[in-house]
């Protein structure tokens, strides 16, 4: 077969399809929805603690669709799924254009969850464990990073877009030009992996040179789900993707907390294109560190910086220079949770039942939003500052570093027990 010989391997393709695909939904769609908060709320007279519910109500739909997201790969076509997923997704854009009521942004948070659960959660992670035996965390880093590309070049067009031409219409802008660019990408990239058709994960030598693959070859090690659940380690990574999205959740509300502090909303668009930048960078740099120094350091490390912009949003936000550095080292926290947690996952449990094991701790990031996202808005809504959550992030991000060094004492639990085969 003439992919077989191809000298690119078709891991790299599945990894360019994917980075259009999470790019446009999670970079685009899904970070540009803070930007219109504001708007939103000063147009219709909604309080900021009650508009921002409607993204709990999505991370309740989240969390009762997410132990269902992952089986669903390996029992339906992944391309249509990825298609029906974008129309929900981004057809709740586009219906949140013509809501005039609150509730509006409550019902159609429920496709907008289940679409962009699959894509932002579920797909990246599963595919690249799949097709990348060798270089996962820079195939990750590469992932994450695009989406922050796409979310810098979003960002301020989504701003300007809301300033001169209104939310509902800048509402219908993004979620049709999402569906068109996710449709052709998965027409274009996505395949099955096939040994029929010499498309085999990359690290695997054997199907590289050509030489018939075993099914063998397939097998992956680890711990099975069963094992996993009854093991501390589990418990600990639950923990970690709580709290790494709690903390990840305030990212969302910095929009409002830079129009709070004095600025326009015009700036807080640009800066969230510098935040988005600081996601190339950061990803990036954290998929390189993971694959050289290893998961658990990198942890740590993007835990410290994450500790280093909350210091300060809370003491130098007066200074735009000051915001954008705070947005840059935010990024290396924010960014774990498209490198970090499913490395984690990887490293702690192996890849035996790795879609189960990710769908099931996953759950603490759907948790993680029902409680955060509003917290923060009644926060802000009741106080008039946001100094109370970052305070509360500061603490977050200490146990998220006592969890990461409970959770490794846990995997060499399981392997001196020989749970690990």
């Amino acid at each position: 077969m003439e992919r077989k010989q191809s000298k690119i391997h078709y891991a790299w393709w599945i990894l360019v399809g994917l980075c259009i695909i999470i790019g446009v939904s999670k970079g685009a769609l899904n970070n540009s929805a803070s930007l219109f908060l504001t708007p939103i709320s000063q147009d219709l007279g909604i309080g900021m603690g009650n508009l921002t519910l409607y993204l709990s109500i999505s991370a309740v739909i989240t969390l009762i669709f997410l132990p269902f997201a992952g089986k669903l790969v390996a029992k339906y076509d992944i391309r249509m799924l990825i298609i029906f997923s974008i129309i929900l997704q981004a057809g709740a854009f586009i219906a949140f254009s013509f809501m005039n009521s609150v509730w509006g942004w409550y019902i159609f948070a429920i496709p907008l969850a289940v679409g962009g659960t699959f894509l932002t959660v579920i797909l990246g992670p599963v595919l690249i464990n799949q097709w990348f035996k060798k270089r996962s965390g820079l195939a990750l880093g590469i992932l994450a990073a695009t989406g922050g590309i796409f979310g810098a070049i979003v960002q301020p067009v989504v701003g300007k877009l809301i300033v001169s031409n209104g939310w509902r219409f800048s509402y219908i802008a993004i979620g049709v030009t999402g569906v068109v660019l996710v449709i052709l990408a998965t027409i274009v990239f996505i395949k099955k992996m096939s040994k029929e058709k010499g498309l085999y994960p990359y690290g695997m030598e054997e199907a590289e040179k050509g030489n018939q693959v075993t099914n063998d070859a397939f097998q992956e090690t680890g711990v099975t789900m069963a094992v996993a659940k009854k093991s501390s380690s589990f418990y600990a990574l639950l923990i970690f993707f709580f709290l790494i999205t709690a903390i990840a959740s305030f990212m969302m509300h910095i929009p409002t907390y830079i129009v709070a502090k004095g600025f326009t909303q015009e700036f807080a668009g640009n800066a969230m294109g510098i935040y988005m930048l600081g996601v190339v960078f950061a990803s990036l740099i954290i998929g390189i560190l993971n694959d050289k120094i290893g998961t658990k350091n990198t942890t740590i490390l993007s835990m410290i910086l994450g500790m280093a912009s909350v210091f300060i949003f809370l003491y130098a936000a007066s200074s735009s220079v000051m915001i954008f550095v705070a947005l840059i080292l935010f990024a290396f926290v924010t960014s774990g949770i498209g490198i970090i947690a499913p490395s984690l996952t990887s490293s702690l449990f192996g890849n035996k039942e790795y879609s189960q094991i990710y769908s099931s701790v996953s759950l603490g990031l759907a948790i993680a939003s029902i409680v955060a996202l509003p917290a923060y808005g009644y926060i802000f809504q009741f106080t008039g500052s946001y100094s109370g959550g970052l305070y509360a992030i500061l603490i977050m991000l200490v146990i998220n570093i006592g969890a990461v060094v409970i959770a490794y004492k846990g995997k060499k639990k399981l392997e001196e027990a020989g749970l690990w085969n």
